[in-house]
């Protein structure tokens, strides 16, 4: 089909596109082009068809997609405020256990939870760190919170675990929520490594939280009720070099929580088990060595980790109750 018969059928509105014609918009702009052939009225009648379209679009697009869009925006931002005021409803007035609170992510969990309205016991190895973390939490959150009990035990020290948890009940009655997070970091090669430095990072990482785990759940139990967080790591899933020791006690307690999850649903009891990379905190410090030193050096990629107090928040999250069998992963990026 010429252009002329093509601009003419479009200004008569005689002939309909017939299928095999080129698109009507290209039609348009090869008319435009072949300027000379078409009278310049004929032009001006296409560009309007053109500036009607346009402007259709313009409405199209502010009465119905813009609209569609801040809508969905809308009730995206209605569920998230739903969520903070279900998890702060829950968070309030629940019995929280920390262990590891003096320092790092334990330290920021006890921030937030605190800020929460939670009834929190911290736990630790150092009384005076813990007293002056109860001091800096009702210094900074003198309203509407709880005072932090402290409880001071070795997590590598089964008996002392024990015993601890039978101090916690007596303190507090009964426990909402246990978050296991105190444990031990490891630098070392495999063949250097002596299984006396095996056993000290299991005993912490592993049979410690284990041990205060099972001490706590009987009282869960018995009110149907609890909630068992685990501060796990990226490595209890994928080993990398020279952490053996570590990755061997993540992917236990990886392991173990895991069937205790299952085994826990009939009685409404959740597990949630956290596994973030790398967090700026002393852990890498505090690591030991093939022969139980200490390593003493800011790893590069802890040093460049997520901030503490964002996985702390991630905690929270976690900690407002999910459904039964929800297993929970942080990542260790954005």
């Amino acid at each position: 089909m010429e252009y002329s018969n093509l601009a003419s059928c479009l200004l008569e509105a005689k002939c309909p596109p017939v299928p095999g014609d080129p698109d009507w918009t290209e039609v348009l702009s090869q008319v435009v082009m072949e300027s000379r052939k078409v009278p310049p009225w004929v032009r001006k009648f296409i560009r309007g068809r053109s500036n009607l379209k346009g402007k259709l679009m313009d409405i199209i697009t502010s009465t119905a997609i813009i609209p569609l869009l801040c809508g969905c925006v809308g009730i995206f931002g209605l569920f998230k405020l739903l969520q903070r005021i279900r998890m702060k409803a829950y968070i309030q007035d629940s019995v929280v256990v920390i262990t590891g609170a003096t320092s790092g992510l334990g330290k920021e969990c006890a921030k937030v939870f605190h800020a929460a309205g939670a009834k929190l016991v911290l736990c630790g190895r150092n009384r005076e760190r813990l007293e002056e973390l109860v001091r800096e939490l009702t210094t900074n959150q003198p309203k509407k919170t709880h005072k932090p009990h402290i409880v001071t035990f070795d997590l590598a020290d089964s008996n002392t675990v024990v015993q601890a948890a039978a101090e916690i009940l007596k303190c507090v009655g009964y426990v909402d929520i246990l978050i296991n997070n105190a444990g031990i970091s490891y630098r070392g090669t495999i063949i250097d490594t002596t299984v006396d430095v095996d056993k000290m990072v299991m005993e912490t990482n592993y049979f410690g939280p284990v041990a205060l785990t099972k001490a706590i759940l009987p009282s869960m139990i018995q009110k149907r009720q609890g909630h068992i967080v685990v501060i796990s790591s990226i490595q209890g899933k994928i080993s990398i070099p020279f952490r053996s020791a570590y990755a061997a006690s993540k992917h236990a307690t990886q392991a173990f929580f895991d069937c205790l999850r299952a085994e826990m649903e009939q009685y409404e009891i959740d597990v949630t088990v956290v596994s973030p990379g790398y967090i700026r905190t002393n852990l890498s410090l505090n690591a030991v060595t093939a022969d139980g030193s200490r390593y003493g050096v800011m790893d590069k990629t802890t040093s460049e980790g997520r901030n503490a107090a964002e996985v702390a928040q991630e905690v929270l999250s976690a900690g407002d109750q999910p459904s039964p069998g929800n297993l929970r992963s942080v990542a260790a990026q954005p």
